[in-house]
């Protein structure tokens, strides 16, 4: 990158570089892809700041196969973050099988379904009217109360195996034919170690096969947040 001090890329960096008291960031992500600017720009831009030392790797967050491709023939992509879970498998029809041939793994967001995964929510559960969980499809109307059953199915699978629905959930996760590394959200100590003991949770492949079958895209209803169809230039 030519001048690379005097970027706007390199000066934010610099700045972040400065407030986090490092040298570097060892992965830097852009979180969406702006539709209005190619995406081989924007990674040459990143790959920039790695040949300047200033950042290690590059990830990018919800892009579709054929931006993750051409964003890989510009330069090495290390992580693609997107949601994916027992209740949102979208990426499995192209995303994923592009990651596995690219070589990229895979960093899950929301992999216990907002908490609905955990079998802790229930048709009477008050989440506020601030509540960001309101606003999405699969948690408002007809659709909660259909999918609050799928997640009891998860929990009696669970219980009979004496784990929590959520330490199963991403267990499943985990045994993927790719390398996966969800990134589960925690308020409390107790369930960070609760996440973290799914490390340890045995699935066989007829338990897979029934998480498979039960969490069939067709048997969830309400559209995934965030599931673009990237289309950028």
């Amino acid at each position: 990158m030519q001048a690379c001090e005097a970027c706007e890329a390199c000066e934010a960096c610099e700045a972040s570089l400065r407030r986090l008291r490092t040298d570097h960031i060892d992965l830097c992500y852009q979180h969406r892809p702006d539709p209005e600017v190619p995406i081989e720009e924007t990674v040459g831009t990143m790959a920039g700041l790695i040949e300047a030392g200033k950042v290690r790797a590059i990830g990018l967050s919800a892009v579709g196969a054929d931006t993750l491709h051409r964003a890989a023939a510009t330069a090495p992509i290390s992580t693609l973050q997107s949601e994916y879970s027992l209740w949102a498998r979208e990426l499995e029809g192209e995303v994923l099988p592009a990651c596995r041939q690219l070589g990229i793994t895979l960093v899950p967001y929301c992999p216990l379904g907002r908490a609905a995964l955990t079998g802790r929510l229930g048709a009477d559960t008050d989440f506020g009217a601030d509540d960001f969980r309101t606003t999405l499809p699969k948690f408002t109307g007809d659709n909660y109360s259909h999918n609050l059953r799928l997640v009891d199915e998860l929990r009696e699978f669970s219980h009979r195996r004496g784990h929590t629905a959520g330490q199963v959930a991403l267990a499943w996760l985990l045994g993927r034919s790719h390398t996966v590394a969800p990134i589960p959200g925690a308020k409390r100590a107790v369930h960070v170690r609760e996440n973290a003991a799914a490390s340890s949770v045995p699935l066989s492949a007829d338990d897979v096969a029934v998480l498979d079958e039960m969490s069939a895209p067709d048997r969830v209803r309400g559209e995934q947040y965030g599931h673009l169809d990237i289309r950028t230039r």
